[in-house]
């Protein structure tokens, strides 16, 4: 299966269902009161983790969700129905970013983990709703709020304890093949691995860990150089690094630079990852080209206080003992606090009162604000009563005044939402 790690859809929450207006009408009751019922609640976009997942696969040759509508308010105060909720299931491990602001919505980790997204909106009132002492028989009654509408982009770092880093060619895929059961592409040539590969290694009866060939890196990763951003990414989430040096040095690259380098772009990337517990992996000891070097890499690891291993991924000389280190450091990780802490899980923005005025560029007027916008959404204006009501919450919020303070003259338009009209004293 191929491993898809990144991608863009879009998700829109449910409407509301219309409130209904109607009146009693029984035999022996000539002047029933009103009895429209509420509507219905819109579906909510839920996302969930579901364990049985492992990539983004799935969000490739679908990419639009719809929650469904609530249903619509009817006679004898009879409430619509409420939707359903649309639960979408990610891998975990899936951060949600809102693509118009790039900000981060939800960091998605955990087994049945669960974010509502976009809310669905709420069901309009129907006009038993609005019968008081000065008016015992309304004739309006609400239409369904709009379900929440966004553009998403949705990223899947790996969950793996451990992760193999180092230059494309040293020898990760062969380690990892060595020691599970992933059985990467592998061949004489670079980015053969051109998405992270996992593999469970097993050290003993119930000694296992998840171990994760991170693609190669190369110089300039950081800065997005190569395919660098897309492996970066996934290394963000293991504990333990094992770095993996070709000993021989047979690509014409010099293996103490090769070590210097690779962590540079992971400072440069996010300075935690030069926090994270690090392995020296010396690869290739089987070619007599790697004598030389490995007194050079021994030096290395004693000067960087770093574990050191001499391997040979293709005889598997040295990685037991590797393997068997690695997952007693695993034993005694304690996460940074700053590793360890999530991102908080969004929440979806409360209605405010805020009225904002603006001109747009032919010179209209454009009046917003989230409540008055939903207000407008949810309001029949071909109802007469409906149309006083819109106009009496108009003057109890003065946009009248401060319309005249931005310079409005009579006949201009005005904008609100999709609704749009001439100006009038």
């Amino acid at each position: 299966m191929k491993f898809i790690d990144r991608t863009k859809i879009t998700v829109k929450a449910g409407d509301g269902g219309n409130g209904k207006s109607a009146f009693r009408r029984e035999k022996f009751v000539p002047k029933g009161g009103p009895s429209g019922g509420d509507g219905g609640k819109g579906a909510d976009i839920i996302f969930i983790v579901d364990n049985n997942m492992n990539t983004l696969l799935d969000f490739r040759y679908n990419r639009k969700f719809l929650g469904k509508n609530g249903g619509n308010g009817d006679i004898k105060n009879q409430f619509g129905r409420n939707a359903p909720d649309l639960m979408i299931k990610v891998p975990a491990g899936t951060i949600i970013k809102d693509e118009d602001t790039g900000n981060i919505l939800a960091d998605l980790t955990d087994a049945d983990e669960s974010v509502v997204i976009c809310k669905g909106g709420r069901g309009g009132r129907g006009n038993a709703r609005f019968s008081n002492s000065a008016n015992r028989a309304p004739t309006f009654a609400e239409l369904g709020e709009p379900g929440a509408y966004k553009k998403l982009i949705l990223e899947l770092k790996v969950l793996a304890d451990v992760g193999l880093i180092g230059y494309p060619s040293v020898g990760k895929s062969s380690l990892i093949a060595s020691v599970s059961a992933a059985r990467p592409d592998i061949a004489e040539y670079h980015f053969t691995t051109l998405s992270p590969i996992l593999g469970v290694v097993s050290v003993g009866p119930e000694q296992n860990f998840v171990m994760a060939d991170i693609p190669g890196l190369i110089e300039g990763a950081a800065d997005g150089i190569g395919l660098g951003h897309d492996f970066l990414r996934h290394i963000e989430r293991t504990k333990i690094l094992i770095h993996v040096i070709d000993a021989s040095g047979i690509e014409g690259r010099d293996p103490v630079d090769d070590f210097y380098k690779i962590n540079k772009e992971l400072a440069l990337y996010a300075d935690k990852l030069t926090k994270s517990p690090q392995v020296i992996a010396a690869n290739k000891i089987d070619l007599p080209e790697a004598a030389e070097n490995l007194v050079r890499l021994e030096a290395l690891a004693k000067k960087e206080g770093l574990p050191f291993f001499k391997i040979s991924a293709a005889t598997k000389e040295g990685v037991t003992d590797l393997m068997k280190h690695v997952y007693t450091m695993l034993l005694n990780y304690t996460a940074p606090p700053e590793i360890e802490e999530k991102i908080k899980i969004y929440n979806a923005e409360k209605d405010n009162d805020e009225i904002k005025i603006s001109r747009d560029m032919t010179g209209d007027f454009v009046v917003s604000g989230k409540a008055l916008d939903k207000l407008v959404a949810m309001t029949n204006f071909a109802n007469d009563e409906a149309l006083r009501r819109f106009q009496y919450i108009w003057r109890l919020k003065q946009i009248d005044g401060k319309l005249k303070d931005k310079g409005i003259k009579e006949g201009d338009t005005v904008h609100i939402g999709a609704m749009e009209f001439e100006f009038r004293e």
